[in-house]
């Protein structure tokens, strides 16, 4: 997917004549009804040009032109037939849509129109806007913006397969990226194509918003998807999140994208029941962009440089938004230095979730108690401050906290505070375990999570008493932090 200059020349923008211009098709109902108004407009002393989409049967021999490669209706933005347009001096100076008795006597000046017909009756979709044919339209009228190399296919040649044999896949199938589907994922964002987003590692690649585009078709992503896998892409490949280490590192972890602010709900991602599973399109395909551009734009696939030992399934696709309308709390981005209300996301290194059980746990303390002895086990009971971890309370557990008035920085001081560890407990080879820190620490008290480290989501179904957590990756200046950030790739 190397950058190679290309590009197809626009189609002109047909001029439409002086006078009234009608758009219509055969198969639309109004636009035959108003055949007799078309008449009587024809037989008016102000010039009459009709353009037909499909066939030209149905106006009874009315003098007309066709548009049946619909240069005129997507020029000049018809997303409705019949459309009348008043056109002075090779300039629209008015429309209307559809058929109004009172609309087209008021565009056209002329009294009296088909007093037999119904007053009004709503019109058709242009045949411009079809969702079958807009993203073709949109390459053919408006020239290629775009300037990666074309993959050309032999005619028997399987485009799923090609993109498997080529390496360009994360082991599913892939959306086969055509131009007209990077087209309109670019309508995502109003950032031009060729706007550097990132340096992605291990290999140093510049990738433009283009690049970017491009794998987010392959990840199956909506336009409306676009800005946040943006700036996931831009999160990911700074210095703090460290995106190299995290491929290079033998732990099983990736990227793991939370997401705030009300534009989750709006592009209609999943926070509650299964919301770390399958099924919603905007968790799965966010990630999965995110993971398809680190390997086919930063080269970091598995074997090479990404060397980790087992992996987990969240390197395919790790992203999820934190129930917010739910939550008893401030947001985790808010949390995190971020205007409540703004959409954001945090990008983690973390590891395959673990689900935490408390089925009986009626009070804060007692839940406090049985969540901390859980994260104490994260990675090994005998590791400590190295390793951050997301901490994912399902309603039910957040329920027994904000019932007794616990807020967010209390509930992380009370699991601080649970989860000193004794120096002499974790020692190497204590309790007949090699694992351990050194000996020298042996009389202090060390805390499983440096301060910050617990980072608190409010997610999940409504039913169920359980709690999640995914552990980190060398969290800190020596491995990978947190990073929060606006979504602004708007």
């Amino acid at each position: 997917m190397s950058a190679e200059p290309h590009a197809v020349t626009p189609t002109a923008a047909p001029v439409l004549p002086d006078g009234l211009v009608v758009v219509v098709k055969q198969d639309c109902a109004t636009c035959r009804m108003v055949v007799p108004v078309l008449e009587q407009l024809g037989a008016s002393a102000t010039p009459l040009t009709i353009y037909v989409q499909d066939d030209a049967s149905f106006l009874s021999g009315l003098p007309s032109l066709p548009d049946a490669d619909l240069a005129v209706s997507w020029h000049h933005e018809i997303e409705t037939v019949p459309t009348l347009i008043r056109v002075s001096g090779g300039q629209e100076t008015d429309r209307t849509v559809g058929w109004s008795r009172t609309d087209w006597e008021q565009v056209s000046g002329v009294a009296g129109l088909a007093p037999d017909l119904p007053v009004m009756r709503p019109g058709c979709g242009s045949k411009s806007v079809d969702p079958d044919l807009a993203d073709e339209l949109r390459v053919r009228f408006t020239g290629s913006k775009l300037r990666a190399r074309r993959i050309e296919l032999a005619t028997l040649e399987d485009e799923m397969e090609t993109l498997f044999e080529r390496g360009w896949t994360d082991g599913l199938p892939v959306v086969p990226p055509t131009e007209a589907r990077v087209l309109r994922m670019l309508e995502g964002t109003s950032h031009a194509p060729d706007e550097l987003v990132a340096i992605v590692p291990p290999d140093l690649v510049e990738i433009t918003v283009e690049k970017v585009a491009i794998n987010a078709v392959m990840a199956g992503c909506k336009p409306e998807y676009f800005p946040w896998v943006l700036t996931a892409v831009q999160a990911a490949c700074t210095d703090e999140f460290n995106i190299h280490g995290v491929l290079a590192t033998t732990m099983p972890v990736g990227p793991v994208i939370i997401c705030n602010g009300p534009g989750t709900q709006a592009i209609g991602m999943n926070s509650g029941v299964n919301v770390l599973g399958q099924g919603n399109r905007a968790n799965l395909t966010i990630g999965r962009a995110l993971q398809l551009v680190i390997r086919n734009v930063g080269g970091g696939r598995p074997g090479g440089v990404d060397r980790a030992a087992h992996g987990n399934p969240g390197k395919i696709s790790f992203c999820f938004p934190e129930d917010e309308v739910g939550s008893p709390w401030t947001s985790l981005a808010t949390e995190r230095g971020i205007t409540p209300g703004t959409d954001a996301i945090t990008l983690f290194a973390g590891e395959g979730p673990k689900v935490i059980v408390d089925q009986l746990s009626r009070t804060p303390e007692s839940l406090a108690n049985s969540l901390a002895a859980a994260l104490r086990a994260m990675t090994h009971p005998k590791l400590v401050i190295a390793f951050d971890v997301v901490l994912i309370l399902g309603p039910e557990h957040a329920r027994v906290f904000a019932d007794a008035g616990w807020d967010r920085t209390r509930i992380l001081a009370e699991l601080h505070e649970r989860t000193q560890i004794a120096g002499a407990d974790i020692i190497r080879g204590a309790a007949g375990i090699a694992e351990g820190v050194p000996e020298g620490l042996k009389d202090q008290t060390l805390p499983k999570f440096r301060q910050g480290g617990i980072l608190l989501v409010h997610a999940g179904g409504g039913a169920g008493l359980f709690s999640t957590m995914i552990g980190g990756w060398l969290n800190g200046a020596a491995g990978s932090q947190p990073v929060t950030r606006e979504v602004t790739w708007r």
